[in-house]
């Protein structure tokens, strides 16, 4: 079990790595988000990928803290709901954002089984 629980919170930190990469790669936001570096979106968006830097290293704190995993498991859970929810709220917009949204769906798997396992009868 604790096996699958690392590999999750791995799993879970790559899939917030690549908007956290675009705090030292901006070039990422084009790629990501369609949207240039530059200006007060490009500022906005350079702050949210170090909060995605926080949030991928959180996750990686998860595979080998087992103590910390529930206030992780928390944090994580408004990063994937929160985006998803807004994602749905907007209509599914076409375009990167649907390629985030597909992603974070999928992240639903190993956040599911993390949340289980950090709060679910057996935790501790």
């Amino acid at each position: 079990m604790e096996t699958f629980n690392r590999l999750a919170w791995i799993l879970l930190a790559a899939i917030h790595a690549p908007p956290a990469m675009a705090a030292f790669m901006p070039g990422m936001m084009g790629r990501l988000y369609g949207v240039a570096p530059q200006g007060e979106v490009g500022l906005m968006l350079a702050h949210r990928a170090f909060l995605f830097l926080a949030v991928a290293f959180g996750c990686l704190w998860g595979a080998i803290d087992a103590e910390a995993r529930r206030p992780l498991s928390v944090i994580v859970t408004i990063s994937i709901l929160g985006f998803l929810m807004l994602y749905i709220a907007a209509g599914a917009p076409p375009g990167p954002l649907r390629r985030i949204a597909l992603v974070d769906a999928a992240a639903l798997a190993p956040l599911a089984w993390v949340m289980l396992q950090a709060w679910g009868p057996r935790a501790a």
